[in-house]
């Protein structure tokens, strides 16, 4: 079902900002000078994988603060001239030097910034297959709004700028980033114009050379030169041997819909079985954002949090049979049993089916990340996800290179029993998932919802918004939402005082803590009529454009 406008009293909203609606292509991003790049290969006659790479591109330099071409992407891309659906991983893999041994006495952490929480940038590779195997224009064009955003400056809008200033020590601690994203010796305000020439010069060489030179050309000797002054593991042999993945989304239904998710090492696993859990359930009786509602999705998550912790990793270690298992509808109504609809569980346990060690792993934490989802007239589709993990990730920069390098190995666990554990050419656990919902076998939503932990149980509150409480697209990505943060339950002022006082009866701990609530871009698609339906979250800077 699709609710469009009449279908409610427009004296009545629930968001606050219409959806907006296009024929012909529609990008929808977390910055208004991407989503206009987008929209613009769309005009010129590209499609919307030449519109996606394009923003992906921009928003590495418009907003620093989340994303680069030093950090990892994520997509899942429905062709509409074919009518198929792929993914591609395009994260980065652990160097070849990693040593759990260099982190000092046994137990010691992986540093959560620094050299050694770098792993090979993936990005970049990502956007050379998604033009090689599904686009149209060459990647010069696609980098050409970054390039000149880059060189002649942009205006920083204020939810970057607020980001920017909380990593003004990080950024002093590194004397190439504090020459590159410090200017003046201090970050931006909104408003103020920033340019990165640096990175300027770094695009440009990437749009002439070619995304082969950010691994196995003179910017991989840079990046590599760079890190062994520093003492890091990274060096050339890992930089050349990187390649994306192309990989099959992992699928359940949820209210009649297919919703697709990545497998690992993305938390995909841990998406579809929230979806799973809440799904058996008649959710519109309990109703949006009641007590009742929020407890059984608090302890949906709770309980896929724990199978995330004890099984997502490096696709190499998690069996098949593992995934299957974990997304399977019989094993949802096996733990759904677990969950009492008027008490809160202690704790829960991950499914003990396949053993390997204690089940720990690093706690999650905050990250910062950008999604972008875009359409074109054809049916083409893309969600796409990208990052640095943390803000401006490890804090390096390299050179002068403008290129701020990811600390995504601070998701490593230190435990040698652990499928996660830290290891040459391993990939982390990802947060990172994009999504995709189908119908009939044809795309009907594409969205995300940046922010770590928010990611897999905003995916989950998005598609009950839309497909169960009958919000419109924008209504669906802005209602309020919780978030369990592995101490309790955060909530948006939108959730009512008695609601909240009602979880703490049913043993909740409501706290203040929470690592933020996630940002949501989406499109919707009528199947029918094929308008294009898309929404922006008012929690970050973004807009959906269409024409």
């Amino acid at each position: 079902m699709i609710w469009l406008p009449g279908d409610r009293p427009l004296s009545n909203p629930r968001a606050t900002r219409s959806v907006v609606m296009g024929r012909h292509g529609m990008l929808a991003t977390s910055h208004p000078l991407a989503s206009a790049a987008g929209v613009q290969v769309l005009v010129e006659g590209g499609n919307a994988v030449d519109a996606a790479v394009t923003a992906a591109a921009t928003l590495s330099v418009v907003e620093p603060t989340m994303t680069g071409i030093g950090g990892d992407l994520f997509a899942i891309v429905h062709d509409g001239h074919t009518g198929t659906v792929s993914g591609l991983n395009a994260s980065g893999r652990a160097p070849a030097a990693a040593c759990l041994t260099d982190l000092g006495p046994e137990g010691s952490p992986i540093p959560p910034y620094g050299i050694l929480s770098v792993t090979v940038p993936g990005a970049v590779d990502g956007w050379g297959q998604l033009l090689r195997r599904h686009g149209s224009v060459p990647l010069a064009r696609a980098l050409a709004p970054a390039i000149g955003y880059a060189r002649d400056g942009f205006a920083v809008t204020e939810v970057v700028a607020d980001q920017w200033r909380s990593m003004e020590p990080l950024l002093a601690n590194d004397a190439a980033a504090t020459k590159t994203f410090l200017p003046h010796g201090r970050a931006p305000r909104a408003s103020e114009l920033f340019t990165n020439r640096c990175l300027a010069t770094t695009l440009e060489r990437l749009a002439i050379d070619g995304t082969e030179t950010l691994y196995r050309g003179e910017l991989a000797e840079e990046i590599a030169s760079d890190s062994q002054s520093r003492g890091g593991w990274l060096d050339e042999g890992d930089l050349a041997g990187y390649h994306a993945d192309w990989v099959e989304p992992l699928r359940t239904d949820f209210y009649g819909r297919e919703i697709l998710e990545l497998p690992p090492n993305t938390q995909g696993i841990t998406a579809l079985e929230i979806l799973n859990l809440i799904g058996r359930d008649d959710l519109w009786s309990l109703g949006h954002n009641t007590a009742a509602y929020l407890h059984l999705l608090i302890e949906a998550v709770r309980i896929a949090f724990a199978d995330r912790a004890a099984y997502i990793a490096d696709p190499d270690a998690v069996p098949p049979e593992v995934v299957d298992h974990l997304i399977s509808k019989g094993y949802a109504a096996a733990r759904r049993g677990e969950i009492e609809s008027t008490r809160t569980a202690h704790e829960y346990q991950p499914w003990r089916g396949y053993v390997h060690g204690d089940g720990t792993a690093p706690r999650v934490g905050s990250g910062d990340t950008v999604y972008l989802a875009a359409a074109d007239r054809d049916g083409t589709v893309v969600s796409l996800i990208q990052s640095l993990f943390g803000t401006f990730g490890s804090g390096i920069v390299v050179g002068d290179t403008g290129i701020a390098l990811q600390n995504r190995a601070s998701l490593f666990s230190t435990n040698p029993l652990h499928p996660n554990c830290l290891g040459p050419g391993k990939r982390p656990l990802h947060t990172l998932i994009p999504a995709c919902v189908l119908e009939s076998g044809h795309p009907s939503f594409v969205f995300g919802v940046m922010g770590t932990d928010m990611q897999a149980q905003g995916h989950a509150q998005v598609l009950t918004n839309l497909f169960v409480f009958g919000m419109n697209v924008q209504e669906a990505g802005e209602a309020a939402r919780a978030c369990w943060t592995g101490n309790g339950i955060a909530a948006e002022s939108g959730i009512p005082h008695e609601v909240l006082n009602d979880l703490v009866e049913r043993g909740h701990h409501i706290t203040n803590e929470s690592s933020g609530f996630g940002g949501f871009q989406g499109i919707r698609i009528d199947l029918d009529s094929g308008v294009l339906m898309g929404g922006s979250d008012p929690r970050k800077d973004g807009l959906a454009l269409a024409y």
